[in-house]
């Protein structure tokens, strides 16, 4: 009985762990410029919401965020031209192999000044994942933008 209940509780906070690090690898790929790589993060069919628009698969959310990330490079440095922190991550696993979560964006831009404020956008994601042969993947992501307001 103790073995059953410590081996779903190890199973629970790898499954939260691995979805952790699912949000931690987006934002290291969006901000490395290798929109490429990012079906290691989505569904085929995710949709995701942020402020550039809603894309519908992976194929357009690969495209926008390349987009996404040229139209933010303005110093034409290829490296870096923001940095998505995400923070506190909660996540429930809803089924097993479904979960739901949020995290808080600190979205910084790079191509300014030193003495220039660095902070594009506040905001928190709310997603909805799916465990896709035995690997979590985002199938749903929203981002709401807490600051600046519209």
């Amino acid at each position: 009985m103790i073995n059953e209940v410590l081996q779903r509780q190890i199973h629970t906070l790898l499954d939260k762990e691995a979805i952790r690090s699912l949000r931690l690898l987006y934002s290291d790929l969006l901000d490395g410029g290798q929109t490429d790589k990012l079906g290691a993060v989505f569904t085929e069919d995710a949709v995701l919401k942020v402020t550039v628009g809603a894309m519908n698969g992976l194929s357009e959310i690969k495209a926008g965020l390349a987009e996404a990330y040229q139209s933010f490079d303005s110093l034409n440095r290829g490296h870096f031209p923001f940095m998505h922190a995400v923070t506190n991550h909660q996540i429930e696993l809803t089924g097993s192999d479904t979960a739901k979560g949020s995290c808080y964006l600190i979205d910084l831009v790079t191509d300014r000044t030193a003495s220039a404020h660095p902070v594009l956008l506040l905001g928190r994601y709310l997603d909805k994942y799916e465990k896709i042969n035995g690997e979590w993947r985002i199938a749903y992501s929203e981002l709401d933008v807490i600051w600046p307001q519209a």
